[in-house]
């Protein structure tokens, strides 16, 4: 059986997680993983945890992930689509847990899109 405490410290982690996959409004940054069949075939479930757990980690606030199904492009699976307030949308393809965290440090935290990532990067 777990502590009190160590309930408690599970039960915050668990909450924090959760906010960043709800958190709503018009000035809120959005990131979006395609987690259809051929998304999760490619790899979608880490890159959707690395982005979760990374946001979570930093407390990065107006930042939400959530999943979606098909986006159309299974070829470049996995993808996550970053949509910010009054910006274009960026679409990351081929996506890796390890470049998603890339992504959060350099295009969420900085405001630098990745784009050798990036959909128009693809030859």
């Amino acid at each position: 059986m777990k502590s009190l405490e160590e309930l408690m410290a599970i039960k915050e982690k668990t909450m924090k997680k959760m906010t960043v996959r709800e958190d709503t409004g018009d000035d809120v940054t959005r990131i979006v993983v395609g987690m259809a069949t051929c998304g999760i075939a490619a790899g979608a479930r880490p890159v959707l945890n690395a982005l979760v757990d990374e946001v979570a980690k930093r407390n990065l606030k107006g930042v939400t992930v959530s999943q979606t199904g098909c986006i159309g492009m299974c070829q470049y699976e996995p993808i996550v689509e970053v949509t910010e307030p009054g910006k274009e949308k960026v679409t990351y393809v081929k996506m890796t847990a390890e470049k998603a965290i890339k992504v959060i440090n350099d295009h969420i935290v900085n405001g630098n899109p990745v784009a050798e990532y990036t959909v128009g990067a693809i030859k």
